[in-house]
């Protein structure tokens, strides 16, 4: 009887895994395959084969056994499962082809460290901030599995104005919202420089660090203060007409010549503001003075100067009201008392004081 290639190989899987690790070894035995045709001659040589783009080859164990195993490191977060069709085909003409599948899970390990969003963090918050008042919130990802790929978020401690940065900020552990833990005043913190880290749920666990920064924003809570003239009661050169003639300083009261020319500088109120920004830019206005007319004030300098002549026929001592205001909203404001005597000397001036 004379062969006729009329029946197809026959594959059959003697023993497969059905998971394997993403770390497991090039060459880790996947499957043990047996192949044969019932046909003779050239039709019972079996040529088997793999599908392609699969990161596995077959390896000849005996004369009808092959083995299945990895070509190469697995990674799950390319390919989480694979479907290794076994191609075998006989040397007939036509040649008969089978095949069989093997399933295979590829199990996730810890090789990913958390990926936050942002390569850094920035915010603005407002001082006189509420107290657990959220400033931002971080996100990280990670590209494992389950468990490893769980993110959790924590604070790198730090210190700021000799106090733990923990005093200041705290991280939300699941979802990496910051919230600031105390108001903040610009005056005394105008900036945080923190880290945050996201630590995933591995063994051992893997983490990565985020640089943050806060930046306190200034609202207009400060009024303009006024260095010069001191306010009464300051200590700063208060004193009798006797104190006078000994040398010590009134202050608050200036000289001016009853000659001066239009425009001659006779005093200058000097203030600041602790604010920052338009909260901080000043200005000055003349708001009462005894006799209207007589001095005008800068604008932007506060100096108080002449506003016309002649003097002589103006009364020899003189109060003026200087409203000093930043540009906040709403506007704060401060007033400045100086005393003008128009005299043509330090003697006609201290008579005139003594008086």
């Amino acid at each position: 009887v004379t062969d006729v290639n009329d029946n197809a190989p026959e594959i059959s899987v003697r023993s497969a895994l059905s998971e394997i690790s993403e770390d497991a070894a090039p060459g880790t035995v996947v499957a043990l395959v047996h192949v044969q045709a019932r046909d003779s001659g050239g039709n019972g040589e079996v040529r088997c084969s793999l599908g392609e783009g699969v990161p596995f080859r077959l390896e000849r164990a005996l004369d009808d056994y092959y083995s299945v195993v990895t070509a190469r490191e697995l990674d799950r977060e390319q390919a989480s499962e694979y479907n290794v069709t076994v191609r075998a085909a006989d040397g007939g003409s036509p040649a008969l082809r089978s095949s069989a599948v093997l399933a295979l899970r590829v199990l996730d390990v810890n090789d990913n460290a958390p990926v936050f969003a942002e390569a850094r963090y920035s915010a603005r918050l407002p001082e006189n901030n509420a107290e657990g008042a959220l400033v931002l919130t971080v996100r990280a990802s990670d590209a494992d599995w389950g468990q490893n790929a769980r993110v959790r978020y924590r604070l790198r401690e730090g210190r700021l104005r000799g106090a733990p940065l923990s005093s200041y900020v705290s991280v939300q552990a699941e979802t990496g919202a910051l919230y600031a833990l105390r108001s903040f005043d610009y005056e005394e913190v105008r900036e945080l420089e923190l880290w945050v880290r996201a630590e995933d749920g591995g063994a051992p666990p893997l983490s990565s660090n985020v640089s943050v920064r806060l930046l306190i924003a200034d609202e207009n809570d400060n009024a303009p203060q006024v260095l010069y003239p001191p306010a009464p009661g300051s200590g700063l050169g208060s004193g009798s007409g006797s104190d006078l003639g000994s040398g010590s300083v009134w202050a608050g009261v200036e000289l001016a010549p009853r000659s001066a020319e239009p425009g001659a500088l006779v005093a200058k109120v000097v203030a600041v503001d602790a604010d920052a920004g338009q909260n901080a830019w000043l200005s000055y206005e003349l708001a009462k003075a005894t006799e209207p007319g007589l001095f005008r004030v800068g604008l932007h300098s506060g100096e108080v100067r002449t506003a016309r002549s002649p003097l002589a026929r103006a009364a020899a001592r003189h109060s003026l009201v200087v409203v000093v205001k930043d540009r906040g909203r709403p506007a704060l404001s401060a007033t400045a008392t100086l005393t003008v005597v128009l005299a043509e000397s330090v003697a006609e001036l201290l008579s005139e004081l003594g008086s």
